[in-house]
């Protein structure tokens, strides 16, 4: 059950990339170019999906004591800012700005067939793979 459930999450959460144009690297690019052509619509996007979520945090998850279809909820449980938090976000923002387009959107765009897109996922998988060694040397 939990993964016909999560299966049907990872659809629905496609189909909402897709429908707001987030799969798009040059419609995200335009957002990210604040001093150009600058395009103000997916931070409306952003808004609607974080109204959606915390008022599914408020109404289903924060009154339960555990979750639908698990015995506990798996919450994050270091709260610090440290050095591999910083310089991995600067990675992936950079990779962002660069591209246009980040891990989510761009498996969502699969299913077109863009050797753009085909070239950044093997980016990110090389990345995921290199990233326990630059673990080690921000230590």
């Amino acid at each position: 059950m939990n993964k016909i459930v999560a299966l049907c999450c990872g659809v629905l959460f496609g189909i909402g990339l897709t429908v707001a144009q987030m799969v798009n690297p040059q419609k995200v690019l335009n957002f990210l170019d604040i001093s150009g052509d600058w395009d103000p619509s997916l931070a409306l996007v952003m808004a609607g999906a974080l109204f959606i979520y915390v008022m599914g945090y408020l109404v289903w998850v924060k009154p339960k004591s555990k979750p639908l279809l698990d015995e506990q909820f798996f919450l994050p449980v270091k709260k610090t800012i440290d050095k591999s938090l910083v310089v991995g976000s600067i990675i992936f923002g950079i990779g962002w700005g660069v591209s246009g387009i980040c891990p989510g959107p761009a498996l969502a765009n699969l299913s077109g067939g863009d050797l753009k897109i085909l070239a950044f996922i093997g980016a990110m998988l090389v990345g995921m793979k290199c990233s326990p060694l630059l673990a080690q040397l921000t230590r």
